[in-house]
């Protein structure tokens, strides 16, 4: 009984060195997201970290400044969702595609 413990606690180190490997792969991934067509662009890491926003001169019209503060947000929110699907594939490899309890995430 106590060896299938020992062996678990071998694998539940083996995967946290994994997910620890993916965190660092992470941060060196960049996902862009848009909105307006285009017309803004943000780009982050695979954590989600903002690290450029990049704005077509022509949504520049200082009549217009509501819409450009919304399309920013909206390139966000487009690239932190994709940086939050790119984390989920990786971590997945680790994982075997294990679903955790929901509000759970990785690593601990």
């Amino acid at each position: 009984m106590f060896g299938n413990i020992g062996e678990m606690m071998k694998q539940a180190q083996k995967m946290q060195a994994k997910m620890a490997e993916v965190q660092e792969k992470l941060a060196t991934l960049e996902v862009e997201g848009t909105s307006g067509g285009g017309l803004v662009k943000a780009t982050a890491d695979g954590k989600g970290t903002i690290k450029g926003i990049k704005i077509d001169s022509t949504l520049l019209d200082p009549q217009e400044v509501d819409v450009l503060e919304d399309l920013i947000v909206a390139a966000i929110r487009d690239t932190q969702a994709k940086a939050e699907e790119l984390a989920a594939s990786e971590m997945s490899k680790v994982t075997g595609g294990l679903k955790l309890p929901g509000g759970m995430k990785l690593p601990f």
